[in-house]
Formats: C-alpha cells, sequence, structure tokens
C-alpha cells in the first residue's frame, strides 16, 4: 500500500510530480516574501515603536492592565510594596509598576512616555494625585520624559475641573485624559470615556467562561447584594420585590450601611449570587455606573439597569442628551435598560417564561460581547497613544 510507495521512493512513477515541483516552488518563494515581510515589518516596527511605561496609583490601573490588557503582574501576591509586569503590543511596548513603594521619585523612569493612573474621587485623593502630576511636570520640563496621558478615575458626579490646568488645551503638558463616568467635557479628542470596571480593590478576577458557567441552569432569576440607602430608588426596588413575592425567586442580600471592607465570606457569596442567577438588578448608587454592571458581564449574568441620571454635572453636554452610560451604550451594550423599578415585575414575568436553551445563547451573547468590548477599549486605548505620541509622517 502507501507505506511501499513511499519506501520505493524515486522509482515509482509519479504522474503529480511536475505539479508538486511547482507547488514546493511556489510554496517556497511565498515562504521567502513572507519572511521578507516579516522582517520588513519589523525593521519598521522597531524604527516607531513606543515605549510606555504605566504608572498604577489607582485600582482602576488593575483593570486596564489585568482585565483590559490581559497582562500578568509580579509578584501575584496583591499585597505586595511592588508589582510590575510588562507586554508589547502592537508599536507599543508596555511596562506597568503599582504598589505602596512606587512613590515620585524612588523608582527607575523607563520611558519616554508615561501613562498615570491616578484617583480623583475626593478631596485627600485629589491632593495625592497632584503630587503625581507635578513630580510628572518636573519630569518633562527636564526632559526625562516626553508625553503623557492620564487615566483618571474620576468623581462619580464629574467634578473633575481640578486637572483641566494640567491638560494641554488649558496650557499645561497632559497630551490624553482617559476618565471614568459620563464626563461632560469627553470630546473624543483629548478626552476620552474610559469603563469603571470591576472592583479591582476587591480583587474581582479576570474570568474565562467555563461550560457550566455558560450552560447550567441557575437557581435564581435575579440577585442584588448591596446597600439600601433611605429615600433611594433602591427602597423602591425592595418594595416591588416584597409585593409580589419576587424575592421568593431572586438571591436578595440588602444592607443597611455599605461596608468598604469585604470578607472572604461576603465576597464569595456576592460571586455565587452573580453566577447563580439570571439577571443582576444595577439600581443607580451615587452615579448609575457601578462596578457590579462588569463584574455581572464577567459571570454571564445580564444586568439589568436604572437608566436614569444620577445628580452632579454627569453628561450635562447637548451631545448626551441627560443620558447615562454614554461609552457602554455606543458599544451596543446588550442589557436591560429600565427607567423605573416598576417596570420590573414584567421583566421577571418574560424570564421565568424563557427556556435554558434561550437563557444559554443569551449566556453567550452577553460574555462574548463583554469580551470584544474589552479587546475594542485596549485597541482604541493603543491607537489613541500612538497617534499622539508617535511623530506623524506629515514631515
Amino acid at each position: 500500500g502507501f507505506l511501499d510507495h513511499v519506501a520505493l521512493g524515486n522509482e515509482e512513477w509519479n504522474p503529480w510530480e511536475g505539479d508538486e515541483k511547482n507547488e514546493l516552488v511556489a510554496s517556497q518563494q511565498r515562504y521567502e516574501a513572507n519572511l521578507k515581510m516579516i522582517k520588513n515589518a519589523r525593521s519598521h516596527l522597531e524604527q516607531t515603536s513606543l515605549r510606555v511605561q504605566i504608572w498604577g496609583k489607582a485600582a482602576i490601573g488593575l483593570y486596564l492592565w489585568q482585565h483590559i490588557f490581559g497582562g500578568h503582574l509580579q509578584p501575584a501576591d496583591v499585597t505586595a510594596q511592588w508589582r510590575e509586569g510588562s507586554q508589547k503590543v502592537g508599536k507599543t511596548y508596555f511596562s506597568f509598576i503599582t504598589g505602596p513603594s512606587v512613590v515620585p521619585g524612588y523608582f527607575s523612569v523607563e520611558a519616554e512616555n508615561v501613562v498615570l493612573v491616578l484617583n480623583g474621587r475626593e478631596k485627600a485623593k485629589i491632593a495625592y494625585a497632584t503630587q503625581w502630576l507635578h513630580y510628572t511636570q518636573m519630569l518633562i520640563q527636564t526632559h526625562k520624559i516626553q508625553h503623557v496621558a492620564v487615566v483618571l478615575l474620576g468623581n462619580e458626579q464629574c467634578n473633575n475641573e481640578w486637572i483641566q490646568p494640567f491638560l494641554k488645551r488649558h496650557g499645561g503638558f497632559v497630551n490624553l485624559l482617559f476618565v471614568t463616568y459620563d464626563y461632560a467635557l469627553v470630546n473624543e479628542e483629548d478626552i476620552f470615556q474610559w469603563p469603571l470596571g470591576v472592583a479591582t480593590y476587591r480583587n474581582f478576577p479576570v474570568l474565562e467562561p467555563s461550560w457550566s458557567m455558560l450552560r447550567d441552569p441557575r437557581s435564581y432569576l435575579c440577585n442584588f447584594l448591596g446597600t439600601v440607602y433611605k429615600n433611594s430608588s433602591r427602597e423602591t426596588l425592595m418594595e416591588i420585590l416584597k409585593q409580589d413575592g419576587l424575592d421568593e425567586l431572586c438571591w436578595i442580600a440588602a444592607r443597611d450601611q455599605w461596608q468598604p471592607q469585604e470578607t472572604n465570606e461576603s465576597f464569595k457569596n456576592y460571586q455565587d449570587a452573580l453566577l447563580q442567577s439570571d439577571l443582576t438588578l444595577c439600581p443607580v448608587g451615587i452615579n448609575t455606573e457601578c462596578y457590579r454592571i462588569y463584574e455581572a458581564c464577567s459571570y454571564g449574568s445580564l444586568p439589568v439597569i436604572e437608566d436614569v441620571m444620577t445628580p452632579g454635572d454627569c453628561g450635562n453636554s447637548s451631545m448626551y442628551h441627560s443620558a447615562p452610560l454614554q461609552l457602554l451604550k455606543t458599544m451596543g451594550a446588550p442589557f436591560i435598560f429600565i427607567k423605573n423599578w416598576k417596570e420590573l415585575p414584567a421583566v421577571l414575568e418574560k424570564e421565568k417564561k424563557m427556556s435554558l436553551q434561550e437563557k444559554i445563547e443569551r449566556r453567550k451573547k452577553l460574555v462574548e460581547w463583554y469580551r470584544n468590548f474589552k479587546a475594542w477599549m485596549r485597541q482604541k486605548f493603543i491607537n489613541t497613544l500612538e497617534n499622539s505620541f508617535l511623530p506623524s509622517d506629515k514631515g
């Protein structure tokens, strides 16, 4: 049979020999052409390579590095004084440093381009962020670095005026600002909206969807674990759930006081609730956007979002028409948006009638959307940096 032919080698007549030789030559040429292309591309990359150092001084930096970039940090221990990682993406080589030991003037600045990740939520944080900006400004003035971008965990009511004087457009030195929440000054030129992401300060993990996460029946229709503030829509939500006995079908754990320190047990409970329910209820807090939205996506539990603008200065621009979650909506997030919790019973009625197969399809779609969303944010972030930081070829 076949092996005999092989053993006989060239003594056997091969009717395809001519074609094979031609194909061999052609494939060799293709291989060499590809090799040349790769070499050219590589030398071109090396010429235009950008080195960017990211200084993670807010927990949102971990969402950027570990969740959006899929990067790793050494050591893995989250309590370590100093953690770092690096990766090459496209034309850019990124390194990331974080931890309490990353202090102005006490670490080596290893790139001409810096991304500063800062927390601007409240007064004390802003004072600390400002020290970092002054340090970075000094590095620019002494030509140690060339370009600066800031990723900012913005104020929940969008009071971010303090950062404006540092922006290039106002005579400062910060080329680009990526900021959380529906900040009215987002213009897609030098100010971009950035996702809040998961609560990395609670060590929320990077998850790869498992077979069972996507396919197993879930015990609850919905979940809400959180604080019920006085006179908030969350009180309305609780009343509606109790009225129709819907709280029996959902995993509800409400508390009166916000607890910043999660115990291992309460965190595990929360993750189980996401994994065991088809819908995650997302009532507004101080801002409409909350970690819960992204955490629910990670577990394939569809967010049901109270789609109302929270008080403050967010989104008060003609572009936004006072509609929250611009970034997620622009990206086609497949969530359920409701204006009032009174709409919830109808949503849950519909939920009861869905087959497991329909729920599986919906979970797959949600998880796929979230994966694409992170990939898109990563690409947009890199493209924006490259377009701003790399010298243009316009001569």
